[in-house]
């Protein structure tokens, strides 16, 4: 053991669950073949760890420290739940008592359980909605509120649609393997919504203190990856575009925060430090995937492309950047899409160019704390200081993550002074 002061254990724990409760439960899930069995026994060796961790330090591998007592925990769970001779059957013919060495646990070199977790989780047989939430979940590391808040439910609603997901899976006795690629299309597009939403929560976290969890960007495009070598020799576009599309948001995550850990928007980013060796891989990614059809990821990465591709805040093309979102907008018509339109037309114009469609939107995205931190960020341009204010206090009143709420702040601040 590698001895820690008592005030590291807790962060450790939880840069432990950030990084890797979904390689820990997907592990578990080959091995007890039962989801709730998989994340109770997760959950109850972080607790365990909380208490043990405290007296014996935290050990020098972790992760498989927390893979090895779950994997106890639900042996206990399943001892407590058969007859002794249905036990010693069951234990013999599951593989989670080993007859050989154990596997390395710590190693990357393990068998990807987590590919195996989204194609089990993305199933036809559930509906879409449900296939993101339970990967969000399982995979994700996400708590029931913070999903719940992505599909914009009440959380009460969201925990019966997982419990649910989780009973048919295991009642339908759905395989826990990745599909043959006859069958892969019918859940890619399942697939890439869950990557794509399981990087965002990585660039922008829904909380804690910092808006970057890194591990989860990396896991996401390391998925995205895996999926367009699963489809290959001619993958589908849009698995291209989405590879793409993580790789350059990527590439600037060096420099969204300052040392302090406050928030850095784009047009202040010292360029120089982006990981331009992941752009130039990226780029040809976007050509590629806008050959094979203009899909939503395609534009969103051509977008993103343009703003890698701009020397400097100012050389930004954003008269094209407008276009884009106006044919995101035609495929794929959202609110969101519309705010971030809003915002290349200030860009590209003025910011009284785009405050109408700002306020057009305000039914719709009243409750989502970005929509209040634009507008407000629009009229602080404009002068409208007092309008500012307001925009700004709903805004900090939404926000989760600590260094939103910071920048928020210190906005507010400026606006009031």
């Amino acid at each position: 053991m590698v001895s820690n002061p008592r005030s590291d254990v807790a962060q450790a724990i939880a840069s432990l669950y950030r990084a890797e409760w979904g390689r820990i439960v997907a592990i578990l899930i080959r091995l007890v073949r039962d989801f709730d069995v998989a994340e109770e026994a997760a959950q109850e060796a972080f607790a365990a760890a909380a208490n043990q961790w405290q007296t014996e330090g935290v050990p020098a591998l972790p992760r498989a420290w927390m893979i090895r007592t779950a994997r106890y925990k639900a042996i206990d769970r399943f001892r407590r739940q058969t007859r002794l001779t249905e036990k010693l059957e069951w234990y013999a013919a599951s593989g989670l008592i080993p007859v050989s060495q154990e596997p390395a646990y710590d190693s990357d070199e393990i068998a990807d359980d987590r590919l195996r977790l989204i194609f089990t989780c993305c199933h036809p047989a559930l509906a879409i909605e449900t296939q993101v939430a339970l990967t969000l979940r399982m995979l994700g590391g996400l708590e029931t509120d913070e999903i719940a808040r992505a599909f914009l439910v009440p959380p009460a609603t969201m925990a019966q649609r997982l419990v649910r997901a989780k009973r048919k899976i295991r009642d339908a006795g759905i395989p826990y393997k990745v599909p043959e690629t006859t069958d892969l299309f019918p859940r890619i597009e399942a697939v890439l919504t869950v990557i794509y939403l399981i990087f965002n929560e990585g660039y922008a976290a829904t909380k804690g203190e910092t808006i970057i969890r890194a591990a989860l960007c990396t896991e996401a495009i390391r998925l995205g990856k895996l999926v367009r070598q699963l489809m290959a020799p001619q993958p589908p576009s849009e698995v291209t575009a989405l590879v793409a599309l993580m790789l350059l948001h990527d590439s600037r995550r060096e420099t969204r925060l300052d040392q302090a850990g406050n928030l850095i928007l784009l047009e202040d980013q010292d360029r120089s430090r982006w990981n331009h060796s992941q752009i130039a891989a990226a780029l040809p990614l976007v050509e590629e995937a806008l050959r094979g059809g203009a899909g939503s990821f395609a534009l969103q990465a051509a977008i993103a492309a343009l703003h890698c591709q701009a020397a400097t805040a100012a050389a930004t093309d954003w008269a094209q950047i407008v276009q884009l979102y106006e044919l995101l907008e035609r495929l794929q018509p959202s609110p969101v899409v519309s705010l971030n339109r809003a915002v290349a037309i200030a860009m590209a114009d003025s910011p009284q160019a785009a405050l109408g469609l700002i306020d057009s939107l305000a039914s719709e995205l009243d409750n989502y704390h970005l929509f209040h931190a634009t507008r407000a960020d629009l009229l602080r341009r404009a002068g409208a200081f007092e309008e500012a204010t307001q925009s700004y206090t709903r805004a900090l009143a939404l926000a989760t993550n600590d260094s939103e709420r910071r920048f928020l702040e210190r906005r507010l601040q400026e606006v009031q002074s």
